[in-house]
């Protein structure tokens, strides 16, 4: 896992990588800024208005209004916006690199470290698809219902990265190996690996968590946001475009050693003749 680990990073730097990151951006930065746009006065009405129905909120802004504070009710409604869309551009980034850059990182991987690998074609794009839709509104569902539980301060920190790094697992888990493996291998090798193939995902979930300090900095610094945000929505692509790369090199890597595994053993090579002696010598 640790030598995929340094050759996914090593990867990020090459030019055809950060070239495919730069489409994922483009695509991420027009939908963002168009629906900040639209929704994002109508966005910031709900919330205060959402605040000022509850008791204990308005409690809490006339005690900062008593101590000269007011100035951060006014950033609060922006905060909870980042805070809620921040794991739907997670699951955003991560789709646009299962689609757009995971086959082609993928190809890069193959072509320079495994160029015999047997392609056994195990899986079809459509269920890829299919399997990411139902498993992106798992994930939406599990992040819903898990919000409350996020005022709790440990569990902010915990319960967003295993969602994330669950679907990261699930989904790139498939990609990686759809086109090498066959269903059979792929089920073989998930069944082994579920638990390092879990924990790249977490960990991956929690650089994608790391990004978030950014976006909220384009929020409070409104005069740096449209630098500050898409740097985020860059920062989001690199990392799960790296979370690939780290997948594809630890999956490829463990089909090799299935295959050797269950490849019979050559046949032993044939004993050398022995050295003749006096007594094999003809007669004269």
């Amino acid at each position: 896992m640790l030598d995929a680990f340094w050759r996914a990073a090593a990867y990020c730097l090459h030019p055809r990588v950060i070239a495919l990151s730069v489409l994922p951006l483009v695509l991420m930065v027009v939908a963002a800024l168009g629906l900040g746009y639209l929704f994002w006065d109508r966005a910031i009405d709900a919330v205060n208005a959402t605040l000022e129905g509850w008791s204990l909120v308005t409690t809490f802004f006339t005690w900062l209004e008593r101590f000269d504070l007011a100035g951060l009710k006014s950033a609060l409604a922006p905060l909870i916006i980042v805070f809620l869309a921040t794991p739907v551009i997670v699951i955003v980034a991560l789709l646009a690199v299962a689609i757009m850059m995971t086959p082609s990182m993928l190809q890069l991987v193959a072509e320079r470290r495994f160029p015999t690998l047997e392609r056994r074609h195990g899986g079809s794009l459509w269920r890829g698809a299919l399997g990411s839709l139902l498993a992106t509104l798992l994930a939406l569902l599990l992040l819903v219902l898990s919000v409350p539980l996020w005022l709790v301060p440990p569990l902010v920190l915990v319960i967003p990265p295993l969602i994330w790094g669950w679907l990261t697992y699930r989904v790139l888990s498939y990609d990686v190996l759809a086109e090498h493996a066959s269903r059979e291998e792929r089920h073989e090798l998930i069944r082994r690996h579920r638990p390092a193939l879990l924990a790249m995902g977490v960990l991956a979930g929690l650089l994608g968590a790391a990004p978030g300090i950014v976006w909220a900095s384009g929020v409070m610094f409104v005069a740096l946001a449209p630098v500050l945000v898409p740097a985020a929505i860059w920062i989001y692509t690199l990392v799960f475009a790296f979370a690939a790369l780290w997948f594809a090199h630890f999956a490829l890597a463990a089909l090799e050693a299935l295959r050797l595994e269950r490849e019979p053993p050559p046949p032993p090579a044939p004993a050398p003749p022995p050295f003749p002696t006096l007594e094999m010598l003809p007669p004269p």
